[in-house]
């Protein structure tokens, strides 16, 4: 078996697949952290102009002139519920961090690190796996190398499972050097600090309302901890149906454009049909899980984090067992 894993992780190297999603990490994350830092130094320079504020010294003055802001914007008559809601739980957050002495206003490399990957987690990171599973299996079945694995005198599930579970391995690498490279590039930008920072979390978000019953204090470097976990599980969740496609569709093109337009389609879902009751049980729906974290309002009402890790892992136990069923049944010698 370790030499089956070895040989397809060598032939995924070797297609330059995971080479690729390394480059379009550098490029992003770069990008990412050269445009926050312009924004922020472009913020302190306003700050200090016009307000005599400086936000790394007076960062409670900021933030409470921020929540000010916030209260004349709540007052617009053009603001619809749902957007109210988002606000009034911004709000609330904010006055929770003057309260507790935390600055949710510094910047760092730790707290990048975090917010990167929490607003990758539910589109950026689930195309990089797209990019490395959707043709682990089309891809041979189309070039009908596939056949020279099955002529061989191994199982047809050993064959399945080893490629299973190399992306399994490539995702652990993928999300690892995500983090890495979050981590050292951004520090450049913000310095490489932080990561014993507070971080509040444990908020509920409970029929439009802040509930901070719940809420306690991590550090920094915990607070990322937590979040690459759940991105990691959101990873194995996308990449077990993609992989179940993979197998369900010879074509490789075609394995990546039902995958793509499912998770693009998510958005607007859950943006058109929030009211409708399956939506809650789509996966695409249920992947900001780092949302729950940090108390967003989640795009469907309804939900919690037992919620959709429940659901996200019936998805991926079903998609697993699909994806087996079907490669140990189907003919493909033919």
């Amino acid at each position: 078996m370790f030499s089956l894993i070895e040989n397809e992780v060598t032939k995924m190297i070797a297609k330059k697949r995971l080479m690729f999603v390394l480059i379009i990490l550098v490029i992003l994350i770069s990008v990412f952290a050269y445009g926050q830092n312009r924004t922020l130094a472009r913020t302190k320079a306003q700050l200090t102009q016009r307000m005599g504020i400086t936000a790394t010294v007076d960062w409670r003055k900021l933030a409470e002139q921020q929540l000010i802001d916030m209260k004349g914007r709540l007052d617009s008559p053009y603001m619809d519920a749902k957007s109210q809601s988002s606000l009034t739980v911004r709000m609330q957050q904010l006055q929770y961090d003057l309260n507790n002495n935390i600055n949710p206003l510094d910047q760092s490399a730790a707290k990048f690190t975090a917010t990167f990957m929490e607003q990758s987690i539910f589109l950026f990171l689930p195309l990089l796996v797209v990019i490395l599973a959707a043709d682990m299996v089309s891809g041979e079945s189309s070039s009908g190398t596939i056949k020279l694995l099955l002529v061989r005198n191994v199982p047809r599930w050993k064959i399945l499972l080893s490629k299973y579970l190399a992306l399994i391995i490539l995702e652990v690498v993928v999300v690892f050097c995500a983090f890495l490279l979050s981590a050292l590039i951004s520090g450049f930008f913000f310095g490489f600090g932080g990561w014993m920072a507070p971080v509040a979390t444990g908020f509920k978000v409970l029929a439009g309302k802040l509930d901070a019953s719940g809420v306690f204090n991590v550090q920094e470097w915990q607070f990322s901890l937590m979040v690459y976990s759940l991105a990691f599980f959101v990873a194995v969740v996308v990449g077990s149906i993609s992989f179940m496609i993979s197998v369900l569709v010879k074509s490789t093109a075609a394995s990546i454009g039902i995958i793509l337009a499912t998770l693009i389609a998510g958005n607007f879902i859950s943006f058109f049909l929030s009211d409708w009751t399956l939506t809650h049980y789509l996966f695409m729906v249920n992947l900001r899980l780092t949302d729950y974290l940090s108390g967003a309002v989640q795009p469907v009402d309804g939900m919690n984090m037992l919620f959709s890790v429940t659901v996200l892992f019936v998805w991926a136990l079903v998609a697993t067992f699909v994806s087996f069923l079907y490669f140990t049944k189907k003919d493909i010698l033919v």
